[in-house]
This record gives structure tokens, sequence and C-alpha cells, in this order.
């Protein structure tokens, strides 16, 4: 965790020595090997295809906590981030040192945290995890916020497993290689990575336990269960595990009429973007709010006022 800090602390001391040289607006990703990437480069196509004066670029970064971080001190206009890390953000608890300047402009679609084995390891629950080779996602991501809060909520520390951080690509490289003994991937159903892995190796999600799934979801409220069919993956079995609401994130200070406009574009034009990211079929207005705990900007609020559909 200190190492995470030092982490954040440095993208903040670059974010201000180079905040005057950023010419173009950016939308913070990830990898290029997850959802991030190209549904920010599609939606920053969007924008600047659609608003007048308005030019965009996607941002390969490390994902959740980078992308906030930069958006807070206004190296990024906007960028993607897991509810949980925003929220953890918003509250200013750790990693992050203080409270962000942060909102929410809407919800975009869920993220499941998959513990990835091969299918003949001897590892079948949460709890074989311990002494076992782990890959808990590179320095800074959602992935890796996430799956030590899992952990250690089910009584499981970082020191009883043999942990790397490596990020989704080299995570299913060193499964498919055997130089690890489980991954884990915070990524939509179907993420490419997974789906690429299950293709050439026979693999397994570990499923979470009911039990498992409650005490997640009463120390965190954004964790919810998701169950996952079989077939989801090449030859993999159903699944249940924790799921939780990737959102856009912007800062609090956004200016009102510009946010309302990013945000009645990207639905006006949620069509292309569903072609393109199939995930995106879960973002809706009325799913714009699904993240408690932190506030839609007055600007997609607005938005979401006047279109919202009363049941």
């Amino acid at each position: 965790m200190i190492a995470l800090t030092k982490y954040i602390a440095l993208i903040l001391t670059l974010t201000f020595s180079f905040h005057a040289a950023a010419e173009t607006h950016t939308i913070g990703t990830g990898s290029q090997s997850g959802t991030y990437y190209p549904l920010g480069g599609m939606l920053a196509k969007i924008w600047t295809e659609n608003i007048p004066n308005f030019d965009m670029r996607a941002e390969v970064t490390s994902a959740s906590v980078e992308n906030i971080v930069k958006v807070a001190s206004g190296r990024e206009l906007i960028g993607i981030s897991m509810g949980n890390v925003i929220e953890q953000a918003y509250e200013g608890t750790k990693p992050f040192p203080k409270k962000m300047d942060v909102s929410v402009l809407f919800a975009l679609y869920p993220n499941l945290v998959q513990f990835i084995v091969p299918a003949n390891s001897d590892i079948h629950n949460i709890e074989d995890l311990k002494g076992k080779r782990v890959s808990l996602g590179a320095p800074g991501s959602g992935t890796r916020i996430s799956a030590l809060n899992i952990l250690r909520i089910l009584g499981i520390k970082k020191s009883d497993l043999d942990s790397q951080a490596l990020n989704f690509s080299a995570t299913t490289r060193a499964l498919a290689n055997g130089q690890i003994d489980a991954g884990v991937i915070v990524g939509s159903l179907g993420i490419g990575t997974i789906t690429e892995l299950s293709l050439t190796r026979e693999i397994r999600i570990l499923s979470f336990t009911k039990q498992q799934l409650e005490q997640i979801s009463n120390v965190n409220p954004a964790y919810y269960p998701y169950n996952a069919a079989a077939g989801s993956y090449n030859n993999v079995g159903s699944f249940t595990v924790p799921a939780v609401w990737n959102v856009l994130v912007v800062n609090k200070n956004l200016n009102d009429d510009l946010a309302y406009q990013m945000t009645k574009v990207a639905f006006e034009h949620i069509e292309t973007l569903r072609s393109a990211i199939h995930v995106t079929h879960s973002t809706t207005v009325d799913n714009m709010d699904e993240l408690a705990g932190v506030p839609l900007h007055p600007g997609s609020q607005k938005y979401f006022d006047e279109h919202k559909t009363f049941k």
C-alpha cells in the first residue's frame, strides 16, 4: 500500500508539472489489452465529431487510480474508473491521500472480479489461494485495489500469497506459461484477454460462495453478486463473482454545460458505441446513477432528470 501511495504522489507531481503542456482533451482509459482503451477511443471519436470545437484522444494508462488522480488535478478531462475505486477517492480513503474533487458523468457497465486458474489446478476456492503465486493486477489499477480489498474482507492478507503485480496481458501470459498459479482480472464478462486465453488453454474462473459474497457486499455495497452462464468463455463452466459498475469520472468543477453536452451526445450516439463495444448494452439513461455513494455531476444530473424513465 505504501508503494501505491508513492505511485499516486508521483502521478500528482507529474500532473501539476506538465499540465501546461496539455493541448487537447484526453480520456484516461487503461491498457490496450482491456476494454477501457477501445471504449475510451470510441467515446473520444463520438465527442470529437459531434461537439463543436472539441478535440479528444484516448490515453493508455494504468486505469482507475491514475485516471482519477489525473482528472481530479486537471491533467485529463475525463477518465474511466471502477466504482469502488472512485468511492474511495471521493471519501479520501486509502490508497488516496485526500478527498479527490471528482463526480460521476454516468455509469457504463459492470466489471466482474475474475480469479483465473488452470482447469486442472488444485485451487477450487478463494481460500485455496494462500501460499500460491497470484497476480493481483498492475500497480495503480482498479484490479489490484479490488483484489486486495476483497481478499482482505475474506481474511486473506497479501503476505499470505506469493503475489505479483502484472497487467492483464502479462497475467494471462504467465498463466499460460505456468509461471503463476492464479491471476485476477477485473473486467467485463467476455473480456478479450480471458477469451483469448480460454481458446488456447483449459481454465476455470473461481466461484465465490454465498457467504463470501455477503461478506463483501456488507463491507463494500458497491459490489453485488453476478452469475455468469456456462460458455461465457470457451469451455468454462458457470461461476458467481462480485461485480462493480464502471463509471466515467470527471472533475466536480467541470463546466456544467460541457458535462451536459457530453452526456447528451454520448446517449444520442449510443447505438454507435454499442455496435463497437458490446458491453455498453448496459449503458442506459436509467443506469446512469447505478453507483451509490458518488453523485452525478450537475450537468449529467440535469440530462438524467430530463430523460430518465419512470417505472
